[in-house]
């Protein structure tokens, strides 16, 4: 058996699972639909939390990296003019 056909049976058991647990749920419909609409807006924050978490933590990451291409570009600058260049420099 393949894996993609044994991932789409787990997630159909998992669906099944949870339609069956909310219709024999003890709670009225309406109980259970604003607790769902409740964790459905908590997902919905954890979700935009942890996004907003990777986004600067992937701009921390880029400056970090921009920042270090700029001092290696400084370097080779330095590296490029050579030792003529250097002395006189700091003759002056």
């Amino acid at each position: 058996m393949s894996s993609g056909k044994v991932v789409a049976a787990l997630l159909a058991g998992i669906a099944a699972g949870a339609a069956l647990g909310i219709l024999f749920a003890p709670a009225k419909g309406s109980e259970t639909r604003k607790g769902l609409t409740g964790k459905g807006e908590e997902l919905k924050e954890s979700i935009k939390e942890k996004f907003n978490e990777f986004l600067d933590d992937i701009s921390e990451k880029y400056d970090n990296v921009s920042q270090a291409d700029s001092d290696m570009d400084d370097m080779s600058g330095s590296a490029k003019e050579g030792p003529d260049k250097k002395a006189k420099r700091a003759a002056v």
